[in-house]
């Protein structure tokens, strides 16, 4: 009787059982499908199936948080070389950089020894309060010691920065102190800056250096307009060597500064974009002001939208080297466990109509990485004919001058690399990064002499007479590499010039190494010589002369 029974609802409960396989099943494809920006949507349920099976029947217990994470920067590396996945313990200094300022304590330092040694104190910071100084080395963080391996760039950085207003208590030996020295400190807002120098190159000649295109930075570069504007600022040098980019709008706002209402900045596409355009507004301090934009193979991305604009519109010349050569636009999106995206959503277009990009394959494409070493290889850094245009991407300025897409900006005047006085003894020294160790060592063992000079000329002045040269031979010696008399020779003055550099950025800070720089810079020397010839505003192109037939 009871199995008549039960054999009688079997139907009904295999009924129950599919509608209720149904109603789950439609539960968690809208729960995980979602947007578009979600890990799953309807071409891609299989991620959603491999993570809940290896969550359900993995023969180990397996941390799935984890296992995103990692999965995270394979999946946008399929994409391009540019889109990315940041971590939130990542992102804030990923943004620091860019958005004007952090909070922390004010200092810049390096791990030697096992050891943080602070080389410099942000005028204004919370660590110059309370009387930090440069080449003091912090021993202990809250009461721990805080020296040995486990010291890294990343812990020390934690335990540094922290939220406005709270205290951290550093224990400090200074050189020449026996006495270890005790500081509390109370984090404020550091402000992170972007033109590291503004100044008169010549008697009517102004140069800016611009590292980064920040939040703040056409903020600075008005200051530091209005700055050069006092000393009778008839021409200007930007120079955006190395400066790998940042955020287009900033880029956008500074470009406008040089240009005449309505010509046009650059515009961006992509996909799921519509063309948009920038053009200057006719706003621009310096609209009539000669310009020239230095650049070289580590100027990329907002710095190419900016000397971009420039050759496009014939408004300056650039000089240097050909540009990296990045024309994506990353487009940041952030998770709600702190981590983001940078993806990238559209391509940009200088005024001619080209993009800069040059060439990648999808995935991992070893080719684009090692791109800057086959330039090298190639023979670009040192000779203009070495490099490889697409002629099929041929555009033009305003004025007719032919210029090209698919890899970067070349320049309007080519400089090479300048190699005079490089050998195998230079190299070896330089890449193991003895003249940095040299130069921190040299500055705090000679701190309280070296202060009394106040710029870079009086303190080279005493530089010369400390034979410096040969202090550094006998500690790369110590330090694994050999004396090499003639070689040492030949390289004698690049190697002077490397150990006064670190010195005066240690002890002066970047603006006066920046000058001292420039002093021998071919770069910045042919940028002069172009301002100085009145030669900034490029020229058109001299027409073919049409020769007559006789008749």
């Amino acid at each position: 009787m009871s199995t008549n029974k039960s054999s009688r609802f079997t139907p009904i409960i295999i009924a129950v059982s599919i509608v209720v396989g149904i109603l789950i099943g439609t539960f968690y494809t809208k729960h995980y499908s979602g947007s578009r920006l979600g890990i799953i949507n309807s071409s891609s349920n299989k991620l959603n199936a491999l993570l809940r099976i290896i969550d359900d029947q993995y023969v180990d217990t397996v941390n799935m948080e984890e296992l995103v994470e990692n999965a995270m920067p394979q999946i946008l590396a399929e994409l391009d070389p540019h889109s990315k996945y940041i971590p939130a313990k990542d992102l804030e200094a990923a943004n620091s950089e860019l958005e004007g300022s952090f909070s922390g304590i004010g200092i810049q330092f390096r791990i030697q020894n096992d050891t943080i040694h602070v080389n410099s104190v942000i005028k204004g910071g919370p660590s110059e309060k309370v009387g930090l100084m440069p080449g003091d080395q912090i021993i202990r963080v809250n009461d721990t010691l805080f020296v040995g391996k486990k010291v890294t760039n990343d812990v020390a950085m934690s335990k540094l920065k922290g939220k406005k207003g709270t205290e951290v208590k550093l224990t400090i030996k200074r050189f020449g102190e026996k006495k270890l020295l005790s500081y509390t400190i109370v984090r404020g807002d550091i402000p992170v800056t972007s033109i590291y120098a503004a100044y008169m190159i010549s008697k009517n000649i102004g140069y800016v250096y611009i590292n980064k295109f920040g939040r703040t930075t056409h903020v600075e570069l008005l200051s530091a307009l209005a700055l050069l504007s006092q000393h009778n600022c008839q021409g200007l040098i930007i120079d955006l060597r190395g400066n790998t980019g940042g955020f287009m709008e900033a880029a956008i706002r500074m470009v406008n500064e040089f240009l005449p209402e309505g010509k046009l900045i650059v515009y961006t596409e992509g996909r799921k974009y519509p063309r948009t355009e920038e053009f200057a507004n006719g706003t621009g301090s310096c609209q009539k002001m000669p310009i020239v934009v230095l650049v070289d193979e580590g100027s990329a991305s907002a710095s190419e939208i900016f000397s971009g604009a420039i050759q496009d519109n014939d408004r300056g010349m650039i000089i240097g080297r050909r540009t990296f050569g990045k024309g994506l636009v990353q487009q940041p999106i952030e998770f709600s466990d702190g981590s983001a995206i940078r993806l990238t959503i559209a391509r940009y277009y200088t005024p001619s109509g080209r993009c800069i990009q040059r060439p990648y394959v999808n995935g991992n494409d070893e080719d684009y990485e090692m791109d800057w070493l086959n330039r090298y290889d190639h023979g670009e850094f040192f000779s203009k004919d070495s490099v490889k245009l697409d002629k099929r991407l041929r555009y033009s300025t305003g004025l007719g001058r032919p210029v090209y897409g698919g890899g970067g900006i070349m320049p309007d005047i080519f400089v090479p690399q300048d190699t005079i006085g490089s050998t195998s003894y230079y190299t070896s020294v330089m890449t193991k990064g003895l003249d940095i160790l040299f130069g921190y060592k040299y500055t705090d063992q000679n701190r309280n002499n070296l202060k009394q000079f106040k710029d870079a000329n009086s303190l080279v002045n005493y530089l010369r007479s400390q034979n410096l040269v040969e202090q550094f031979v006998r500690y790369a010696d110590s330090n694994g590499v050999k004396r090499r008399n003639l070689l040492i020779q030949i390289s004698h003055k690049l190697i002077e010039k490397r150990l006064y550099g670190r010195i005066i950025d240690s002890m002066l800070g970047q603006e006066e190494y920046i000058k001292f720089i420039n002093k021998s810079d071919n770069t910045v020397l042919k940028a002069v010589e172009v301002l100085q010839n009145g030669q900034a505003f490029p020229n058109a192109p001299a027409k073919p002369k049409i020769s007559k037939k006789k008749r």
